[in-house]
């Protein structure tokens, strides 16, 4: 049996932290109903502290997600969930942006310019990519 999968990346700021991932890979921010959420508040099934306004709109404080404009067919949800502490050490685990040879560097560049830190570059053999951290330190590569 196959399982569908989705990426959970801990973050403090969900929201702000889908809108830089999702300007990264060309991905959009899952709409949340501002309406369905209202709904369970009135029927008591949560509170208004476990909402907040994000661009304007009613949405869940504790997490966001961003898809892929093809669907879950082209890629899995990835879901930014709130944790209290900030990250601390290297991430076990990374996503590989493939963005082709010839546009790294460019890639690079506007990520840095929208809150991203430059770590490192690598090289095996005719491969190469650049690590950077996004604006809350998760690593990802270019490449």
């Amino acid at each position: 049996m196959a399982y569908d999968l989705q990426v959970v990346i801990d973050t403090q700021d969900p929201h702000n932290l889908a809108d830089w991932w999702a300007d990264a890979l060309g991905w959009q921010v899952e709409r949340q109903d501002e309406a369905f959420i209202r709904s369970l508040i009135e029927k008591g099934h949560a509170a208004d502290d476990d909402t907040t306004f994000h661009h304007g709109n009613l949405v869940w404080k504790e997490g966001a997600a961003i898809r892929h404009p093809g669907g879950l067919e082209r890629a899995p949800r990835v879901l930014f969930q709130h944790v209290p502490e900030a990250k601390t050490v290297k991430n076990r685990v990374h996503l590989d942006i493939r963005v082709g040879a010839d546009r790294i560097d460019a890639e690079v560049d506007r990520l840095v310019g929208k809150g991203a830190t430059m770590l490192h570059k690598g090289r095996q053999g005719p491969t190469w990519w650049i690590t950077i951290a996004d604006p809350e330190g998760n690593e990802l590569c270019l490449a």
